[in-house]
This record gives C-alpha cells, structure tokens and sequence, in this order.
C-alpha cells in the first residue's frame, strides 16, 4: 500500500469515527422526537371553539356542503373501554357548527366496513349495532346531559343521563342522515335548539364529548374526552364546547294534536265461550297537548283529553309468590320531559299514579345550577296503593286531583340538594301528601354520601265498598285498619348512604327506614314498618387480554327488622363475574338467609343462581338467569320454605337487518319438601318480532302466553312514525282464553274472549 493510499485509508477511518460519535452523539435529539411522536397522548379536558356555519348544510350524510369549510374540528380519540384511554386501531374525526336555527355535527369513523353492525329497526331499538353521537350538558353542572346518537343505517337512540342512570325513555326532535363508505362510515346530524335546553346567555360554555360504540370482541367505546375509571363524575372529564352564541329557544310553541278511535269487544259471559261478544266501549276523541317556551330555560305545558294509552301492552310478570304490587315503567311521552327530577332514592313520585287524566299541565325550568318541574292533573280513575309490612293493596279511587314540586340545586362538581312535594285529593273525600328533601355530596374525589327524609299525611275516604277483602288487616300497633274508614295519620320514610366508587374497590353501604304509618299516594312505596341496612363491596379488575376484559368479586350483606326491633331478614350474598371476550359475560352467586314471614321463622335459606349474558355475533344474542333453592313460599297456608327454582331466558335474533325476533320466557316453580306437593308450576313466554321497511314504517307483531291463567295474547300493530311525536298507528289486541282445556303453548283449542281495534294519528306542530 503507498503512503498517499495509507493517509487516504487513515482520513476515511477519521471521518467515519467521526461521524459515528456525530450520530452518538445526536442519537438522544433524533430519538426522543420520534420516541415523543410515537407515544399517544389522549385528549385531557379539551377545548372546542365552535364557529358559525358559513354556508348552507344540507343532512344527507355526505359531508360536502359549503357550511363545513372552517368547522370546529375534533380529533385525537381514545378508546376507553377495554382499553383505558389508549390509541384506537381506527380513525375519527368530529366537527361542530352552528346557524341561528341548529346545532350541527357529524362524525366520521374509519373502520372496515364488512364488520360494521347495523340493523333497520325502530327509533331507540339498535343499542346492540355500532353507534356514534354526542353527548353534552349545556349548563356545566353535571347534574344531566343530552345523549344523541346514531348508527349506520341513520336509525336514531337518545337519552338523558343523569349520575344516577340513563333515562330510556327520553325522546328528541333531531335530523340525521348516515352513509357507509369504502373505508367506513359517516353521519351528519342538526338539533334544532327549539329542542334544547340551555342558559339563556350571550355566549353558550357547554361540557361534552363525542362518543363511539363499537361491538366486537369487546364492546368497544371511543371518546374525543379520555375518561377516569378512578373518578366517579365521569361527566367531569368531559371537554369543553364553546363559542355558540346568540342561539336561542325562548318562545317556542309546540301543538300536538291527535286523534285516536277504538273499539273494544268482549264475551258477554266471560265464563261461557259460546256466549255472544257484545260491544264494551266505541269511542272516537281527540285530545291536544301545547308546549311554550317561556324562554332557553324554562317550558311550560298543557294537555286536555289526552290519549294515554300504549300501544304496546306491558310484559306479563309472574306474581304466584309475591305479595307486593308490580311496577311498570313510565313510557307516556308527557312525563318525560322532567323525568329525571321526579326519580328519587325513595319512589315518592311514580307518575303511573296519574292514570287516566282529562288535562294535565306542567312547568319545567331548567338554570345553571337549579332546575324544577311542577305537575298538575285531574285523573278518572286512580290508583291507590296500601302499603303494609308484608304485603301491599291496590285500589281504584276514582277521581282525584294531583299536584307535585320538585326541585334540585347543583352544588359543586356531581353534588345537589332537593326538595319535593306532592298532593292528591281524591274526589270522594280523602288525601295522601308527602314533603322532604335530598342530597348527594361528593367528597375526597371517590366519596359521596347520599340522604333523603319525607313526612307523609294520609287522611282516608269513607268508602265501605273499596273495603272489601281489607278486613281483619290493622297497622300502627292496630291503631289503625286497612279499611277506608276516614283515618288520618303521619308517617316518615328516611334513607342515608356512604358509598366509595374507583377503579378498582368500590363499595356502599345504605340504611332504609318506613314507619308503619308512611304512604306516598303519587309515588310507589309498597312496603313500610320497615328498617334496613346492607353493605355491598366490589373489588373488580381490568385486565383487557385475550381471554377476559374484566373481572369482578361481589359480597352483600344485610338485614331486615320492622321499626319494634323484630328481625325479618338477614342475609349474606357472594357473586363472582367474568366479562369474557367475545362480549360474554358469566355471573354466579350464592345466598344463605334468615327471614320471618307470616309469623314463621324460616332459617337456613339456601340457593345459588347462574347467569349468562353474551351479543358474540350480531345475528343473535341472549342470555339467561337460573336460580334454584331454597324460596319462602309466601301465599301458602301456612307459609313454609319451599323448594324451587326460577328460570329466565331472553334472545335477539336477526335474520336480516330489517327483521328481528326477540323471544323471553319467564319459568317458576316451588314444592312443598314434606310432602311433594307443587305449590306453583309454570311460564310466561313473550315473543316480540320487528319488520321495518323503512326508517319510519314497520309492523310489529307480539305473542304472548301465560300458563298461569291459561291465556294467549297476539297483538299485530303498524306504525309510520316521522319523528317521536308525528306518528300514525292501526293495531288490534285479541285475548284467547282457555276455557278448561289442557294448558299448553301449543294448545290450539283456545277460544277468544276479547279484543280491541284502534287507530291514533298525532302531529308536532312547532312555530
């Protein structure tokens, strides 16, 4: 080698050792931008500045119009659930505009399409498909929020959330169209802000976020706002939308006329099959409802004749083994606004208790950190629940006059304090009234304490024929008979909590009380000289790998006495769930108790139970709850401990997405040990199938039968339904009864004893 070849050699190793310490050196800047790109960060209390829309925006889906150019734009999603705030494996995107009449938004998920779930169904029927929407509270407070949502198809769900639950049955006036495209799927919504509350400022500041639910594996749940599983108030960690201004919904008027006929048949000998059927009641009436907006906040209502019927009867509930009055849920559309301001920790407002009103009217106003609702309503035929320390009676009264306050004010952040009232005077003489106040406050983040107090007044009519079958029953120390002979007495209710909620170890711990003289008239309280304590404690893991996404243990313990110190229950209840992939869950649990009813010690009460829930495919899912033991058999004479079990199974399936078959069956069963005897054998099975032909047409059909009365029900019913409160409906009811035979779901000898064929159009007219 020559020596200029050697310095040439020698120059080159230079250079490269030079250029490696260079790249040592430079190592620790090249990486952490890269390391600092790669690491995903999630959205924590962002901020949307919303701007108003500079063009037209028509809701087609398509996302193209002029009025989206500049939008206030949301990205960055996390997944909460099972993962907890991490980067999804698919892309969103979010935007929010506005004009002096809605609210506008659209989301877009990239997704594959072949594996979106979707099914044509009826508005607030496809909360098993994929669904995006907003949910927001327009006052800061996190006392309630609005939540819209929508899936591929363009079907609608809403609700109300409030810290305490989701209001089903919570209906909106929004537009909304979806499109599913080549690399997902998209959807473009506008809320009239005639059909929002909000302050009435210059300037809106909501909390919110955008929400998408994905059902795969896992039930898969994105959020523009990451979430705290350690956090309660999970409205708290919402972001912020704001910028909305010079909106307003004040002198709104809504008009909701509708007109309903119907025609009712009946056997004239409800014994005899071969009687005649005669007609029972024929009418044709129209009733009105009206709606003012005072202003953004505050609403007042009215209503004269109106049309409370359902056009779906409710399921069928077995009662062969209680003695305390069912309950049903409210689905009537008036009761709803303010919905969420009626429920309280003790049911002192059911609003079923106005049954059958010829008007009614209500004041809902809603502020920043105070809201309140005020019904007023005359009511023909009205129930009247007797509630006793081991069984409960209802009654119809007849005429009555009800009124009834609710208010809450926000304290901090998830915290409030109420006040209620209620009144009914029944127009034979008579009245029930209660009067108290609630609170939750939340302390130390994963704390929180919860109370309620209410007085009762209850003066009796005089009315010896609604005494018949009371006689003989006696409460307040026998002070007083169950009859309806003119007695006037008080009464309280009381219930205070402690409670604990985080990601991992939660529990609460409650104390009820109900004197023997406590009613609640417009409420539901159908058991009181009672007093009760119970702990219950959950420590739940998320470990989000192959096999579960979670896993939770359970322990309850309790016990019941009556206000002399008398124990009536006590009882301790292990429970272990698996959440399983594939969107399975699996619950076992086991109870050991000691009640006295009827005067009968009944100890060593033993039973387990098992329960499968799983949506692993979206053509069909189900699930089912066995329990099996030990059963206080309560209406037998004696009463004894019996041997029994329960059975409850429940399906969806969807052969194609138009169509969907959903099948319940209810079974029970207890023996006499000693002797074999059955004391109550049998089922309730119920099949509901949905044909929808377009967003607003379908037929419904629903079968039931009940074995314990011998009885068939088949109600067929088509709907056109525009929006939640323009809609047409022509269905009939017809009641088959068993007149003796052989009972059996497959029995065909069965003959009917009545049946009804209605019509009903209703029209929202809003200014």
């Amino acid at each position: 080698m020559t020596e200029l070849s050697s310095k040439r050699s020698s120059r080159r190793r230079s250079r490269a050792w030079r250029s490696l310490r260079h790249l040592i050196l430079l190592a620790p800047i090249l990486v952490v931008p890269f390391s600092a790109h790669a690491a995903f960060v999630p959205n924590d209390h962002p901020t949307l500045d919303v701007r108003p829309a500079p063009g037209r925006i028509d809701i087609d889906g398509a996302l193209n119009d002029p009025g989206w150019a500049g939008a206030a734009k949301a990205t960055n999603f996390s997944q909460t659930w099972p993962g907890d705030n991490e980067e999804p494996s698919i892309g969103h995107e979010a935007w929010m505009t506005y004009d002096s009449e809605n609210l506008y938004f659209a989301i877009l998920v990239r997704d594959d399409p072949n594996e979106l779930r979707a099914s044509l169904r009826d508005r607030d029927e496809v909360w098993r498909d994929d669904y995006v929407g907003l949910i927001f509270d327009t006052y800061g407070t996190g006392a309630w929020a609005y939540e819209l949502f929508v899936n591929p198809l363009g079907v609608q769900m809403d609700l109300r959330w409030t810290p305490n639950g989701e209001d089903m049955g919570f209906d909106v006036v929004f537009d909304s169209r979806s499109k599913i495209t080549e690399d997902g799927w998209q959807v473009e919504v506008a809320v009239p802000f005639k059909s929002l509350r909000f302050p009435d400022t210059a300037v809106q500041q909501w909390r919110g976020t955008f929400w998408h639910n994905q059902p795969r594996e896992s039930r898969n749940r994105y959020s523009w706002s990451k979430s705290d599983r350690d956090n309660p108030c999970w409205s708290c960690a919402w972001g912020t939308i704001r910028g909305i201004e010079g909106v307003n919904g004040s002198n709104a008027v809504e008009l909701l006329p509708s007109v309903t006929a119907f025609d009712v048949n009946a056997l004239e000998d409800q014994t005899d099959p071969n009687s005649r059927f005669r007609n029972v009641d024929s009418q044709a009436q129209a009733s009105l409802g009206l709606r003012y907006a005072i202003n953004s906040s505050y609403a007042a209502e009215a209503t004269i004749n109106p049309d409370f019927s359902q056009v779906e009867s409710d399921a069928a509930q077995i009662d062969a083994n209680t003695t305390f009055t069912l309950f049903f849920p409210e689905r009537r559309p008036f009761f709803q606004e303010g919905s969420d301001l009626f429920s309280t920790y003790v049911n002192a407002i059911y609003t079923r208790s106005v049954n059958d009103p010829t008007w009614a009217n209500k004041l809902t106003g809603r502020t920043a950190r105070s809201s309140m609702a005020f019904l007023s309503a005359q009511d023909e035929h009205s129930p009247l629940i007797l509630p006793f320390e081991e069984q409960s009676r209802i009654l119809e009264v007849g005429r009555s006059w009800s009124n009834i306050f609710r208010a809450k004010r926000s304290l901090m952040e998830d915290s409030f304090v109420g006040v209620l009232g209620t009144d009914r005077r029944l127009a034979g003489g008579g009245s029930g009234s209660t009067l108290g106040m609630d609170t939750q406050l939340r302390f130390l983040g994963n704390y929180q304490v919860e109370g309620q107090f209410l007085f009762s007044h209850t003066e009796e009519p005089r009315d010896p024929a609604l005494s018949q079958g009371l006689e003989g029953i006696t409460f307040g120390d026998q002070q007083y008979t169950a009859a309806l002979d003119g007695e006037s007495f008080w009464g309280h209710a009381a219930y205070a909590s402690v409670e604990r909620h985080a990601r991992h170890w939660s529990w609460d711990f409650d104390y009820w009380r109900t004197t023997k003289t406590f009613r609640a008239d417009n409420g539901f309280v159908t058991q009181n000289n009672l007093q009760r304590t119970s702990l219950w404690s959950n420590y739940a893991w998320q470990p989000n790998n192959r096999v579960f996404d979670a896993i939770s243990t359970v322990w309850m313990v309790g016990r019941v006495w009556n206000i002399d110190g008398i124990r009536k229950d006590e009882w301790f209840r292990p429970e272990l769930r698996l959440d399983f992939k594939g969107q399975t869950s699996l619950k076992w649990g086991w109870l050991t108790s000691n009640e006295r009813f009827g005067g009968v010690d009944l100890d060593g009460i033993q039973r387990w139970s098992l329960s499968l829930r799983s949506s692993f495919s979206e053509w069909i899912d189900g699930g089912f709850f066995y329990e099996d033991g030990d059963f206080v058999s309560r209406r037998s004479d004696p009463v004894l401990l019996g041997n029994g079990t329960t059975l409850s199974f429940w399906g969806n399936i969807k052969p194609v997405s138009r169509l969907a078959i959903s099948p319940n069956v209810d079974f029970a069963r207890l023996e006499d040990p000693s002797t074999g005897r059955e004391l109550f054998d049998g089922y309730v099975a119920r099949t509901r199938i949905s044909l929808q032909f377009t967003r607003e047409l379908f037929f419904r059909l629903v079968l039931q039968y009940d074995e314990f009365s011998g009885t068939r029900d088949i109600e067929p019913l088509i709907s056109y339904k525009v929006n939640p409160f323009t809609v047409f409906f022509a269905g009939s009811t017809h009641r088959l009864q068993n007149f003796g035979h052989d009972r059996g779901i497959l029995e065909t000898d069965l003959d009917e004893s009545r049946r009804q064929f209605f019509v009903k159009f209703q029209y929202l007219f809003r200014s």
